[in-house]
Parts: C-alpha cells; sequence; structure tokens
C-alpha cells in the first residue's frame, strides 16, 4: 500500500488527525509502545492499516507486564505477558498484514517454552523472505542477577543455545543481542558469538561468566563487533586478543584482583570505560599494562567512592596517553586528595577535556557490609614531584561534578589552572540527586556538611569561590562557570 502523502479534503465526521499525511501519523506511533500503536488501528479506517506500515518496530516484554509492576518477574505475569507479546508478534510479522519491510526490529522477551518456539518461527520466517532487515534482540533473565545461582545461569545457558540451535535464521540479520544470567561453562561462546553472528555489532552482557572464573579470550579477525559492554560480569579475566572493529568497550563490575582485561589488536579502539568499586582483595594493577597496544581517544575510569585499584604510575602512562582527547575520573571519594590526577593529565597533554566527578552519599558510607566488601577507604599516595612533562597541555575545558570549596578540589584546581595555559572554560556543578540517600532520608548536604562541603549557589558565594581560585594568578582567562 503507498503512502497517502497528499492533502485529502475532509469528509463530515472525519477527526482533524486523521486529515494528517501517513508519513506523519507513523512518526506519531513510532514514538508510543506496540501495543499502544496497535489499538489506533481500530479508531477508523483512516487508521486500521497504519499501524503495518511501521518500518522501525519496538517489542518490549515489560510493555505487557502490570502496570503497576513492570519489574516483576514471577511466573504467572511473565507467562501472561509474554502470551501477549506472542500475540502481538504474530500480528505485526505476519506476511498477510505487514505492508512494509521491517528495517528495524527491537525485541525483548523471556525464553519461556511454549512461546520461544512460536516466536522462533514467526522471526525465522519473517527473516527468511526478508521482511525483516535488521534484529536487536534481548533475552532476559526472569531472576534478578542477586538471586541467580549457578544452576540457573548454566539453565539460561541451555535455553539460549536451544533456541538458536532450533531457529538458526534468527542469527542471519542479529546486530545486536543483549543476554542476561549466562554461563557460559558449557557453551562454546565464541562459536555463538563471532562465528555464528556474523553482522553482530552490539554485544551487551549482564551478569554472565564463564565459570569457575575462568578467563574469557576473544579472538575474531573476521568480527563486525564494534561495541562490547559488560554488566557485573565476573570473568577470570577479560583478553581481547584481536578484534579488529572494537571502538568502544565498556565493563561495569569485576572480581578480578589483579589486571581484569588485557589488549592484543585492537585498531578500530577509541573508547574504554572502566567502571569498579575496589574490594578488599583487589590487588590493583598498572593502567600502562592494560592499555598497552591501544590508542584509546576517550577514557573513563570510576571508582564507585571506594579506594584506587590502579596503582601509581608516572611515565609509563605517557604512550598510552599519547592519542588520548577526553579523560573522566568518576566517583572520586569526596575526602581523598586530588593532587595525583595531575600525573595522568601530565601523561597525557593531549587531552582537551577532562571530567572529574565526586563521590559523596550517605547511602553507603557506614554500613557494616560495605566496610566487609570494600574495606577502608585509602587515600591516594602517587608521587606528583617525580615526573613532569616537558609538553605544553592541549586541556580547554574542566568539568567538576559534586564540587565545594573544600581544600583538596580548590588546591586541585588551582594547580591544573597554573599549569594548563590553553585552558578557556572551567563547569563546576552540583552534585546528582541519588535516589538511594533520599530513600533513607538523608538530610541535604546544606544541612548535614560544614560550608566548605557544600556548593556555593548564591552570587555572593560563587564570587568568592571564583576569587580563591584566580588568587595572585598574573592573568587568567578561564571562564568559570556554575552549573545546577
Amino acid at each position: 500500500m503507498e503512502l497517502n502523502n497528499g492533502h485529502s479534503e475532509k469528509t463530515e465526521g472525519e477527526d482533524r488527525l486523521s486529515l494528517l499525511t501517513d508519513d506523519i501519523l507513523l512518526s506519531i506511533l513510532g514514538r508510543v509502545n506496540i501495543s499502544t500503536a496497535a489499538r489506533t488501528s481500530v479508531l477508523s479506517k483512516r487508521w486500521k492499516h497504519l499501524p503495518w506500515l511501521l518500518q522501525e518496530l519496538t517489542m518490549d516484554i515489560k510493555d505487557f507486564l502490570p502496570a503497576l509492576l513492570p519489574n516483576l518477574v514471577e511466573a504467572e505475569p511473565i507467562d501472561s505477558a509474554m502470551a501477549l507479546l506472542t500475540k502481538a508478534i504474530r500480528s505485526f510479522l505476519g506476511t498477510h498484514r505487514r505492508e512494509a519491510t521491517i528495517s528495524s526490529l527491537q525485541l525483548k522477551l523471556y525464553l519461556v517454552d511454549n512461546y520461544s518456539d512460536v516466536i522462533g518461527s514467526l522471526l525465522s520466517e519473517a527473516i527468511g523472505v526478508g521482511t525483516v532487515k535488521d534484529l536487536d534482540l534481548s533475552i532476559l533473565g526472569e531472576k534478578e542477577p542477586e538471586n541467580c545461582n549457578d544452576e540457573d545461569m548454566l539453565q539460561q545457558a541451555c535455553s539460549v543455545d536451544g533456541f538458536f540451535s532450533a531457529y538458526p535464521g534468527v542469527l542471519h540479520c542479529l546486530t545486536r543481542l543483549s543476554l542476561y544470567n549466562v554461563c557460559f561453562a558449557e557453551w562454546d561462546m565464541n562459536h555463538f558469538l563471532f562465528d555464528c553472528c556474523k553482522q553482530l555489532q552490539y554485544l551487551y552482557l549482564s551478569n554472565c561468566d564463564t565459570g569457575g572464573l575462568t578467563a574469557w579470550k576473544i579472538h575474531a579477525p573476521d568480527s563486525n563487533l564494534s561495541v562490547l559492554e559488560l554488566d557485573m560480569c565476573f570473568l577470570g579475566k577479560l583478553e581481547v586478543l584481536h578484534l579488529p572493529k572494537l571502538k568502544r568497550l565498556r565493563w561495569e563490575g569485576w572480581m578480578c584482583p589483579n589486571a581484569p582485561l588485557s589488549f592484543g589488536v585492537v585498531p578500530s579502539l577509541k573508547e574504554l570505560y572502566l567502571l569498579c568499586g575496589a574490594t578488599v582483595y583487589f590487588k590493583g594493577f598498572k593502567l600502562s599494562e592494560v592499555l598497552r597496544h591501544t590508542m584509546v581517544q576517550n577514557l573513563t575510569l570510576s571508582f564507585q567512592g571506594e579506594k584506587l585499584w590502579m596503582q601509581p604510575e608516572g611515565k609509563q602512562l605517557c604512550a598510552a596517553f599519547s592519542k588520548l582527547r577526553k579523560l573522566s575520573l568518576h566517583d572520586i571519594f569526596v575526602e581523598f586528595d586530588l593532587l595525583w590526577i595531575i600525573v595522568l593529565l601530565e601523561a597525557a597533554p593531549s587531552v582537551e577535556i577532562f571530567d572529574l566527578e565526586i563521590w559523596e552519599h550517605p547511602c553507603t558510607a557506614s554500613t557494616e557490609a560495605r566496610g566487609i566488601t570494600f574495606g577502608e577507604r585509602t587515600n591516594p599516595l602517587w608521587k606528583t614531584s617525580e615526573f613532569t612533562s616537558s609538553k605544553e597541555w592541549l586541556l580547554k575545558e574542566v568539568q567538576i561534578t559534586g564540587f565545594s570549596p573544600m581544600d583538596q578540589q580548590m588546591t586541585f584546581i588551582r594547580a591544573v589552572m597554573e599549569r594548563a595555559s590553553n585552558l578557556q572554560t572551567l563547569i563546576l556543578k552540583d552534585y546528582t540527586p541519588c535516589e538511594d540517600c533520599e530513600h533513607i532520608g538523608a538530610l541535604p548536604r546544606s544541612e548535614r556538611l560544614p560550608a566548605a562541603g557544600v556548593f556555593p549557589k548564591g552570587k555572593g558565594e560563587q564570587d568568592m569561590v571564583v576569587m580563591q581560585l584566580i588568587g595572585d594568578m598574573a592573568s587568567s582567562h578561564v571562564d568559570i562557570i556554575f552549573g545546577i
């Protein structure tokens, strides 16, 4: 059916919205969930065919769960939701109603036996006849990660393997894949992810492992994978031996006492995000050794309010930082000294943007469990005087979230301003609200912290900070901006 993109005369009883062209109406339908889009087909003859003209579809099982319990993962709600999702897939992928090719299908589901077979068959048929061109598939876990045991994760792996073995055609247009709660101990994950999924460009793994804290070695010279994201995946180590098209890697949460990952041939890697709170058994590692063989341009390190998991270094970092353009250090404990960061900036004179986030959260400040898991927070002891680069810093912008006029922060900022002759903008922002802190009823920082620990709100306080920062500097062309 051709799109109605011309102007039409309004007939008696016809609403003004229906007079819009098909492409405008489809744009509107593309902004609502699939169940809402389907219900519009009963509004009038004008709307009857429109949902089946959508070329980009998102079908999310969460849209079919009870409205008040979207995160509920119990058998009865899942079964009912999967029945509705299966019905929607049958309707939207069925060739007897489908009037346009689906250029992109995003599908999030649970693998429930009866429904998985129906969905697998429908997907295979739609892909086989060319109805679906690009598939973004998320296979969710029926349990929260903290409630999963080894048996649960092995069973999830068996279900995933069974699904793709029964319907291998699904792999042909799979470009994005997200898996939850999977243990690959008894499954050749490299063969599946890199040999079978030839079009795969994005891979997200949550609470997945290889069993027994063993290493995951990736050697896939023919893979198209460009983005790899790991969330609370407890591997012995991640060894990326050969992934020529990998551009971005993000890993949040690991249990390796030493270096969690290493790189071989990754010529396209530009962005690296490492986020973890160092537990008591972390021995730390040298960042320069992890970044060896890389040319990262955007590096983000988060310590989640705990001690640093990096060992002190200096000039060893220069080679690894030679192409760095943006450096982000997040969740630095509020009481830590910050001058150690100067070593990183000295090793990366090419950095143009530096982003710092301070961590101060009473929701985890004194819990016994935190102490047992993470131990004492130790102030970073890096000898800044032993390494000074002679190269000019290209740093143009510094942003600090969680700013307060504490001595640590003010001393660090002044040190940066004195060293960075090209610095143009300094952005100082308050903390981002924390739902957990609000949930425990934590008092606002202005009521529980001294003035030096609170973001300056009024113009008078902010002007005082500016005067303290500029001080006796001969000249300063830095634009100091106070954000929210």
